[in-house]
């Protein structure tokens, strides 16, 4: 927030590459602006800061920056190096790549604080962490912690890998926490996955860490007013507009125009030949284990079905037409397990225990089920194999020429 107003700076992959765009509105609960575009290509990780000139910037990654011009939705000259120097690591560290990044500066005192990472976001266990900078000038020079880097894994037994990428923030109550992400140890299939560990300032000015390797429960922060975390990912679709948890994969302009509802039920056009190049509509689990059913029902010359869902490369799912039933493996379908089976409706089970996955299926609306043949294991469908910086997702797919009318998606997550 700036002068009475919220400004959000955004990283955005496009076609071209990288870039970061700015939304404004005078209420945090919106409107919001149409996205303006900063022309800085090759930015990501804005780090917004007011300087003692007070002037605004943004802090990017390569230790770079840039002015903004004072209503922040431009920038106000060119791109500069070397405005922060990243604090280097051992040569001997087991890293990812060095890869400076993440920017986040905040104002405590006479001191600008400068918190980044270094190291790489995924690759080795090892690779991620969080450092620390400080400057009495937002020009510099900036003096690293003496204690850097605050946060890392240091072994391949701790409960979370690649820890990094910090933004400090002060409670309701006065404490401190840092927020980063990180990956569950053997469960990358998940995803980067947001952390919280609460922090001190200690009597020179510096934060320490106060989480050690997040093996244990640590107290909540205090103060505030509790509010309701995430929602729920099973739909009846019963609203007649698609909830937040849903997300196409790879969607086109007009990918929403696939979607209709009727009769509490979603409506999802064909798309491509198969599963793959559908765009499948995702959403994010969090649960190292999990249950899905959903109601199918397939119409005209295209199949579909249910999946978890990496990206085009990397993907398990059973699909249906309405004559055979079709089986996709580790990134493609496979035509020898093909099965004819004359059905416009299908119910489809899904239980994912720690990255092993058992399908059932049913045409008696749920009463009997069928255990698919083959049972999955897909820890390796993750970033460090395919990239993109996602996660194994629950899919929903049609496919060819046809709909499919799904009804009564049901999560439910399970104990280990």
């Amino acid at each position: 927030k700036h002068q009475g107003r919220f400004f959000i700076y955004i990283p955005v992959l496009q076609d071209a590459g990288t870039g970061i765009y700015v939304i404004h509105a005078d209420d945090i609960r919106g409107p919001w602006s149409a996205p303006i575009d900063l022309k800085i290509p090759g930015c990501i990780d804005p780090g917004h800061v007011v300087g003692e000139d007070g002037r605004r910037y943004l802090f990017v990654n390569g230790g770079r920056r840039v002015r903004l011009k004072d209503d922040g939705l431009a920038t106000d000259g060119p791109l500069e190096a070397n405005a922060w120097k990243p604090w280097q690591y051992p040569k001997d560290w087991v890293v990812e790549m060095y890869a400076p990044e993440g920017p986040k500066l905040l104002r405590r005192g006479e001191w600008f604080y400068l918190i980044s990472a270094v190291g790489g976001t995924a690759g080795p266990p090892t690779s991620h962490m969080v450092t620390l900078a400080r400057s009495r000038s937002v020009h510099g020079p900036w003096e690293d912690c003496p204690h850097n880097p605050i946060v890392r894994t240091t072994s391949i037994d701790e409960p979370w890998w690649s820890r990094g990428h910090a933004t400090v923030v002060e409670g309701p109550a006065g404490d401190w926490w840092m927020v980063y992400h990180g990956y569950e140890n053997g469960l990358r299939t998940l995803g980067r996955q947001a952390l919280l560990e609460p922090v001190e300032w200690t009597k020179d000015g510096w934060l320490r860490a106060k989480g050690g390797t997040l093996s244990k429960p640590l107290p909540k922060p205090r103060g505030g007013k509790a509010s309701q975390a995430g929602f729920a990912l099973s739909d009846d679709f019963s609203s007649g507009k698609l909830g937040l948890q849903w997300a196409f994969h790879a969607p086109g302009p007009d990918e929403s125009k696939r979607l209709r509802f009727e009769d509490k039920a979603l409506v999802i056009r064909g798309k491509g030949k198969s599963l793959p190049d559908s765009s499948p509509l995702t959403c994010q689990a969090g649960d190292r284990s999990y249950e899905i059913t959903v109601d199918l029902e397939i119409s005209g010359e295209g199949h579909g079905g249910l999946a978890l869902f990496y990206e085009e490369r990397g993907h398990v799912g059973i699909g249906f037409s309405t004559t055979q039933m079709l089986t996709y493996g580790y990134g493609q379908e496979h035509a020898w397990m093909r099965q004819d089976m004359a059905t416009r409706r299908v119910h489809i089970r899904l239980v994912n225990r720690e990255n092993v996955v058992t399908w059932h299926y049913s045409h008696d609306g749920g009463k009997t089920w069928q255990q698919h043949s083959w049972q999955m294991e897909v820890s390796g469908l993750h970033h460090n194999v395919f990239g993109g910086f996602v996660s194994l997702r629950p899919a929903l797919f049609s496919a060819g020429a046809g709909e499919v009318r799904a009804r009564n998606f049901v999560y439910q997550g399970l104990t280990t």
